[in-house]
């Protein structure tokens, strides 16, 4: 059994965190006693207070959400080494924030994380290729994406499909990126985000015989499900 995964997604707010939080479960289930979940980059905080000489801090509700699955507390820092305040594409978030979003920290912390756990579960921002940091308009350099993080880590992906109308090319191509870039697909979960959507038989016997990987899990439509439940239907990769 691999001791980390990066999860990815089709799109952003379809289901990331829901595979984040039971896979952590899952893990956890399977005897492994310290599990924690890291999402490097998150838009979108509130500021929250602490007491004493703890200083306050940007959270993201996912980060919060990965936190409390976690059997494992560490410093926030660690665990979502950029929060930016405002909800959009994270290189713009960074850039209003006048922050640059540095891999070589993000592999620090993951690291860091990884020496004191049994697993480390990393959520990416947003969809596979979603840019994290754009270059220097005074010094240049190159876009940097979820997608090099991810080869940065090098870390089995797991693939949260959002199954609604479109997911079939949105997986097929995203499933096409993590293949082109020498990474290892080594699972899916269809997440159903759309009650509503028409044939969604036939769209998912599609995506089970175009996508290279086992499907993990398939949660239909069910927002009161919580990560220990959907744990219980999770095949671990």
């Amino acid at each position: 059994m691999h001791t980390a995964y990066f999860i990815t997604g089709t799109d952003t707010g379809i289901g990331k965190t829901r595979t984040s939080g039971a896979l952590i479960h899952a893990l956890r289930q399977a005897g492994l006693a310290r599990v924690v979940g890291m999402k490097p980059v998150a838009a979108g905080c509130d500021w929250v207070e602490e007491q004493g000489e703890v200083p306050g801090h940007w959270l993201n509700e996912d980060v919060a959400a990965m936190r409390d699955a976690s059997s494992l507390q560490v410093p926030v820092g660690f665990a979502n080494p950029y929060a930016l305040p405002e909800a959009m594409s994270p290189h713009i978030a960074a850039r209003r924030a006048g922050v640059v979003i540095d891999l070589d920290h993000i592999e620090a912390c993951f690291h860091a994380l990884h020496q004191h756990a049994d697993a480390v579960v990393v959520e990416g921002a947003g969809g596979f290729i979603v840019p994290l940091c754009e270059p220097d308009p005074d010094l240049g350099g190159d876009w940097v994406t979820s997608a090099d993080l991810a080869q940065r880590l090098n870390l089995p992906i797991i693939l949260t499909v959002g199954v609604r109308l479109g997911c079939i090319n949105h997986a097929l191509l995203t499933q096409e990126a993590i293949l082109a870039r020498g990474l290892k697909l080594a699972g899916w979960v269809a997440n159903e985000v759309d009650p509503d959507m028409p044939e969604r038989a036939a769209n998912l016997a599609t995506l089970k015989a175009r996508l290279q990987a086992p499907l993990l899990a398939h949660w239909t439509w069910d927002p009161n499900a919580t990560p220990a439940d959907l744990a219980r239907s999770l095949r671990l990769p």
